[in-house]
């Protein structure tokens, strides 16, 4: 919608003014993603919490090829380029059966034995699930409160992984809400903090002027790259292949603290 791609607009082209070619950007809230390991963050910019994913409405559903947080369960480095990022420990140690590559492409080149990084974006606005950030918004509701619920997953060719599937949306609802019919809650408590958007068109120098509540489970699962391979040959958010990566933030400047 027109509402939409202007809202968006105009918050991203105050970037080129703003992010200045310094060592980081100034005046930008804490941006993501971050090692969630790593708890301390002096970004002054506070803003509320969102409520729980529960209470909001889901409005998109994406992956992103390796991980973009880094914690002690996913932190091999996978390099600096836009699908650089880090995998999971456990991906260092898949079975041949785990490997073995299944027919046919799958979402535009995942192998078994990637990372991806899932992200399941809520909203506070009352809005449908739908293809990108603009879902998340609606012309009578251009500042939402947003939040992430966040997995990384290990890639494997095994029926008796995670069936990405289930944690899709098809139309469920709970409480009058849009919601995913599951999101793993067997990985670690997640951690939660405040911080941006992310992607590959943001650095430690261009950063997001979105505000978004983050929750991180510190630990890998298995998925099963057959099911995955399903859902992106159709899925309501028409999402058919990952992501790619922003960076670590590690400047203090640009973090918040996690509490």
């Amino acid at each position: 919608m027109k509402g939409k791609g202007l809202v968006l607009g105009v918050l991203v082209s105050g970037l080129s003014s703003a992010a200045l070619a310094a060592d980081v950007c100034e005046g930008f809230g804490p941006q993501t993603p971050r090692d969630i390991d790593q708890l301390d963050g002096s970004n002054q910019s506070v803003f509320p919490f969102a409520p729980p994913a529960s209470e909001m409405n889901l409005c998109n559903i994406h992956f992103h090829k390796n991980a973009e947080h880094k914690a002690r369960d996913f932190s091999v480095f996978a390099g600096d380029g836009e699908f650089g990022g880090y995998q999971c420990g456990i991906s260092q140690s898949l079975t041949e059966a785990e490997l073995k590559a299944p027919g046919g492409d799958v979402c535009g080149g995942v192998k078994p034995g990637d990372t991806i990084e899932v992200h399941w974006v809520h909203s506070s606005c009352d809005v449908s699930p739908g293809k990108g950030l603009g879902s998340c918004l609606s012309d009578a509701c251009a500042n939402p409160s947003l939040r992430v619920e966040t997995q990384v997953f290990t890639v494997v060719n095994d029926a008796d992984a995670m069936d990405f599937n289930s944690m899709d949306y098809d139309g469920h609802m709970v409480a009058g809400y849009h919601q995913a019919k599951m999101i793993p809650d067997e990985t670690g408590a997640p951690v939660e903090f405040l911080g941006s958007t992310t992607g590959p068109s943001f650095t430690q120098q261009t950063c997001s002027p979105l505000q978004v509540t983050w929750s991180v489970r510190p630990q890998c699962a298995k998925v099963d790259i057959n099911s995955l391979a399903k859902w992106c040959e159709s899925n309501e958010f028409e999402e058919k292949k990952p992501h790619g990566v922003r960076q670590l933030v590690t400047d203090p400047r640009l973090l918040a603290p996690i509490r």
